[in-house]
């Protein structure tokens, strides 16, 4: 479809920075006034704050559902062609990275993307956190630390591709329980109004990239990667960049990360909520350090982060991106409560997310 929009002197490549930076920017002023993330769900400073983290969370995974599963129903796109899709899941790799990562979100106080929202607004720990995450997260994949992968090489276990599948049910009925149990906890959660519809505006970015790079930019000549939104390959794609862009082209990951760091940026400074933040104690450091180190290393085994392989890999009902989304939760909510029984005089007690 790419030849058909006339962008001579354009390839796909270069078409998807584009895309990428446009949906980086919408998602990073969303995320950055609505303060999305699901590390608030699982261990906000309060039960109400909790409660409207994840109604805010679920609508955006319901919406980015419902889009999904309807671009596949017009046959915009194959979500066969997915990563998430398959029938030979590493198991255990995907669920001992999703529990490393959602440990690694609870010590650095906020996942990958919060983070990243974070540092455009001038929080310097979680841009040292979000360098750490992208140099782990480089190392894993190609790196140094892919001797951790490679450890659990091999240990696929056969499932059924999608969720539907398995269950012998149509997509359209898990997606509208999902819908339905998002629009009851929105009601019920007190979440403001503005927050809900940010959510549901985040969400229906998932379909957009879906779409986009999957139809919209195809050219069969000159292929370039399906995707979404997602924060663990994009980082290191970015970190790889910026250190060799003369000998690497910029693409989709690239280009979104870029745009969400202004997109957060300028929300926050129309808002005036610009303000430097550095870390107080080595203690401290040392434990956003040890988080970012776990969510890049927990990231690339798990097939994605809250964002990657929870929000942009669950709507496509995927088996693989349902264990990791899992893992990640059952690894922070695990975290959060080991913190709060070690108490603050070891220095790593529990602490609300950022």
């Amino acid at each position: 479809m790419f030849e058909d929009l006339g962008l001579s002197g354009w390839t796909p490549l270069q078409a998807a920075v584009v895309l990428g930076l446009a949906l980086g920017c919408a998602f990073g002023a969303l995320a950055q006034r609505s303060r999305f993330c699901l590390r608030r769900a699982i261990a906000g400073e309060d039960a109400a704050t909790r409660r409207g983290a994840l109604a805010v969370w679920l609508v955006a995974l319901s919406v980015a559902t419902l889009g999904v599963q309807g671009a596949a129903a017009m046959e915009w796109i194959d979500l066969g062609e997915t990563r998430f899709v398959v029938e030979d899941v590493a198991l255990t790799s995907i669920i001992l990275g999703g529990l490393v990562f959602g440990a690694g979100m609870v010590l650095s106080r906020g996942c990958a993307s919060r983070l990243t929202v974070l540092a455009a607004s001038g929080n310097m720990r979680a841009a040292a956190c979000v360098v750490v995450f992208a140099i782990a997260a480089h190392a894993t994949m190609k790196g140094v630390l892919n001797v951790i992968p490679q450890a659990f090489a091999g240990g696929d276990t056969a499932l059924a591709p999608t969720l539907d599948a398995a269950l012998g049910v149509s997509p359209w009925l898990i997606a509208g329980a999902l819908a339905i149990v998002a629009a009851l906890l929105a009601v019920r959660s007190g979440a403001k109004v503005s927050s809900l519809i940010m959510g549901a505006a985040i969400g229906a970015l998932i379909p957009l990239g879906w779409v986009g790079t999957g139809l919209v930019l195809a050219d069969e000549f000159d292929p370039i990667a399906f995707e979404s939104l997602a924060f663990t390959r994009p980082a290191a794609e970015a970190l790889f960049w910026t250190i060799a862009g003369t000998a690497i082209p910029a693409g989709f990951g690239v280009g979104f990360m870029g745009g969400v760091l202004l997109g957060a940026h300028l929300a926050a400074r129309v808002n005036g909520e610009v303000q430097f933040a550095s870390f107080d104690t080595p203690g401290q450091t040392a434990r956003y350090m040890t988080g970012a180190l776990f969510m890049g290393v927990g990231g690339v085994m798990a097939g994605g982060c809250t964002v990657g392989a929870g929000l942009g890999g669950v709507p496509t009902l995927g088996l693989s991106a349902l264990v990791a989304l899992g893992a990640i939760v059952l690894g922070a909510a695990a975290t959060n409560g080991a913190l709060g029984v070690l108490g603050r005089s070891t220095g790593m007690a529990g602490v609300p997310a950022e």
